[in-house]
């Protein structure tokens, strides 16, 4: 059976933007509107030219530079709205205007007071209802495409809303706009109200019906899924649900619920590219300086995160025990096993493992007893932390180099160089070499004093003590043959400490490299 495709109507750069305390200029807004075409959404409103100048370059840019997706600007009723927005998108490629008025009698008392609009609450109706139509007929003289929102369609008199759908789609609507405008709805009661408009509204097979809703009651992704079920085939939303007072409706979430359960919603289907919903969210996030929570469903840090003992051990034993989706479907990198006192002796040997490290029952036991110990301590267990456990707990540290002395010299125009000398049981070691700074050159010359080049996958200092004589502590990660191993170097001179904590990470290498080596001859 074919399936009918919903239309993801992307309005992160217009409604999106109205999130208090965000502001995005025109080189921001097609950046992210670069990112919705890899997202693959269908249309994407670029905002409200005749708002501002700003915004009315940001929707002309955007037109001219943005290929794909239909390029949509939002206008009132009014002919100089619509006369701005059609001179911003004169060079889309696939342009849209879109054109509504508040439908209410709550918006319509309040916004259109004026006796001028009729003294009744039907005279104002009417006059409404004459706005709307002129304004869809002069759009109708420039485009073909034309969507028209009848603002606060939830608390409007139902014959009255029938009434204006009917005229605009007569004056050439060819989608509708069936806005949630204040999060007031209900799931059951928006479905039922799509439901209604299809069956009440006679033209309505000429016109695509449109769900917008906000989430003011924490229900817009719902309200959005329930408008879907009952007809509707586009959505409007925003990355990560960003918008007005609560938000809108998160694309994220309204998709991959069509995506996750097909079962229900088996009659349609999106054309969005899942897999780029993580970098689209980071993006929306940075630019408009809003944190996306680590709870956030689909995208948040935590939503392919495990903890608790009992869902580790059922998520590593198979995965779909507690995950409904996969991580890569989103743009994640894999799911995390988080370690906390939570976790369990098999969360705990799964991220041992991953690192290399194969510990028998009983050095699996004494691991565990420390790690709850360091675990009661802290919200989370790091890599950093277990390699920590592992050497104090299971490998006691051989000092094979102590660094006897340390020179460098580096400075603007100048080569950074550095001079070492290793202690060791031989004797003593010396060696220079040059690097890219004054850390990279102590390094080379470390490697090249010991005769060992581990990868350096993480490096990070900071300051242990305050005031001028702070002391700086420095901690490496290094890696060989599949084995994690880190070091911690303290000194007044970051350098030092730098140069500290890297003998110290080859020291822990050495030694359980010559421990395994041990255990391996003992078993033969």
């Amino acid at each position: 059976m074919s399936k009918e495709k919903v239309e993801i109507f992307d309005t992160t750069l217009r409604d999106g933007e109205q999130a208090a305390g965000t502001r995005l200029g025109a080189r921001e807004k097609i950046e992210i509107a670069r990112q919705l075409v890899r997202l693959n959404v269908d249309i994407i409103e670029a905002g409200f030219p005749a708002s501002s100048p700003e915004d009315f370059e940001a929707v002309r840019m955007i037109s001219e530079q943005i290929e794909g997706p239909v390029i949509c600007g939002l206008t009132r009723a009014r002919i100089d709205d619509i006369e701005a927005c059609r001179k911003a998108l004169a060079k889309a490629k696939r342009p849209r205007i879109h054109t509504g008025i508040g439908v209410s009698e709550i918006h319509i008392a309040g916004k259109f007071a004026d006796e001028k609009y009729g003294k009744t609450m039907g005279e104002k109706q009417a006059r409404i209802l004459k706005m709307a139509v002129e304004a869809v007929k002069h759009t109708a003289q420039y485009i073909n495409d034309i969507e028209f929102y009848a603002e606060d369609s939830g608390r409007a008199d139902r014959k009255f809303l029938y009434e204006i759908l009917e005229a605009v789609i007569d004056a050439g609507a060819t989608v509708l706009n069936i806005p949630d405008t204040t999060g007031y709805a209900i799931p059951e009661q928006w479905g039922a109200l799509i439901r209604d408009i299809r069956a009440n509204v006679p033209n309505i097979d000429k016109a695509t019906i449109s769900v917008h809703c906000h989430n003011d009651l924490g229900m817009a992704v719902a309200n959005s899924l329930a408008g879907v079920k009952n007809g509707a085939r586009q959505v409007e939303g925003t990355i990560n649900g960003v918008g007005e007072r609560a938000g809108n409706a998160a694309i994220e979430e309204v998709v991959m619920a069509i995506h996750t359960r097909r079962d229900f919603f088996d009659e349609v289907e999106t054309n969005i590219n899942t897999r780029e919903f993580y970098r689209t969210s980071r993006m929306v996030s940075d630019m408009l300086g809003m944190p996306v929570p680590a709870n956030k469903a689909v995208v948040g840090h935590n939503a392919f995160a495990h903890s608790s003992g009992i869902h580790v051990d059922g998520f590593l034993k198979k995965r779909e025990t507690y995950e409904i989706m996969r991580p890569e479907d989103i743009g994640f990198d894999e799911s995390r096993v988080v370690l906390t006192a939570r976790t369990g002796r098999h969360g705990l040997r799964h991220r041992l493992e991953e690192m290399g490290y194969k510990l028998s029952k009983e050095e699996l036991d004494k691991t565990y007893g420390r790690f709850l110990s360091v675990a009661d301590k802290k919200t989370e267990v790091f890599d950093e932390d277990l390699v920590a456990i592992i050497s104090d707990e299971i490998h006691a540290i051989e000092h094979i180099f102590e660094l006897e002395y340390l020179h460098v010299a580096s400075g603007t125009g100048t080569l950074p160089t550095a001079s070492v000398k290793m202690k060791t049981k031989d004797g003593m070691r010396q060696a220079a070499a040059c690097g890219d700074g004054p850390v990279d050159a102590a390094y080379e010359a470390i490697r090249e004093a010991t005769g060992l080049s581990p990868k350096l996958e993480n490096y990070s200092i900071r300051a242990v003590t305050g005031g001028k004589d702070a002391l700086g502590e420095a901690t490496v990660r290094i890696k060989e043959n599949g084995r994690t191993f880190v070091g911690r170097g303290i000194s007044t001179d970051i350098i030092e400490a730098s140069a500290k904590a890297y003998v110290d990470a080859i020291n822990r290498m050495v030694t359980a490299q010559r421990v395994s080596a041990e255990t391996r001859k003992s078993k033969s």
